[in-house]
């Protein structure tokens, strides 16, 4: 399993929306600046960590992937580094479904469609994107989706 490429740009593209551009809920200020920049930041952070997460979690499945085929130990061990293998691999896969999110999320911002539904096209809401920066529904539309 190779290591998972992002793209680490920190500064935003010449084509992203301008702060005040993304998507409020009526009632909502517009985005400054300075939050954009921390959303933008935080995302960048989810990234380099999630990366380091998966890179750590291949080392894991590598090693129990030695450890088992080196043919040592009784049943016992051999099932217990089995579910652990399975659980590591479930894990790194849960990485990388995030990371994928983060990384959408970051495309999102710098095409000046964040904060918008991907379902509906409404505002997301900026409160709910500050709180959750990898949201891409609205809660009617997030509500809808977890009630299937």
């Amino acid at each position: 399993m190779g290591k998972v490429e992002a793209d680490k740009t920190e500064v935003a593209p010449a084509h992203a929306a301008a702060p005040g551009e993304l998507a409020v809920l009526p009632g909502e200020d517009p985005w400054t600046d300075e939050e954009v920049a921390e959303a933008r930041a935080e995302l960048l952070s989810e990234v380099e960590r999630l990366e380091a997460e998966i890179t750590s979690s291949e080392a894991a499945v590598a090693g129990l992937m030695r450890d088992s085929a080196d043919g040592a130990g009784d049943e016992a061990d051999t099932g217990t580094k089995n579910i652990t293998r399975e659980y590591e691999l479930a894990l790194a896969a849960n990485t990388r479904d995030t990371l994928t999110q983060a990384q959408h999320a970051l495309q999102r911002l710098d095409q000046g469609t964040y904060g918008l539904c991907e379902v509906c096209g409404k505002p997301i809401g900026k409160a709910r994107m500050q709180a959750f920066p990898r949201a891409t529904l609205c809660l009617d539309d997030k509500q809808k989706q977890e009630r299937r």
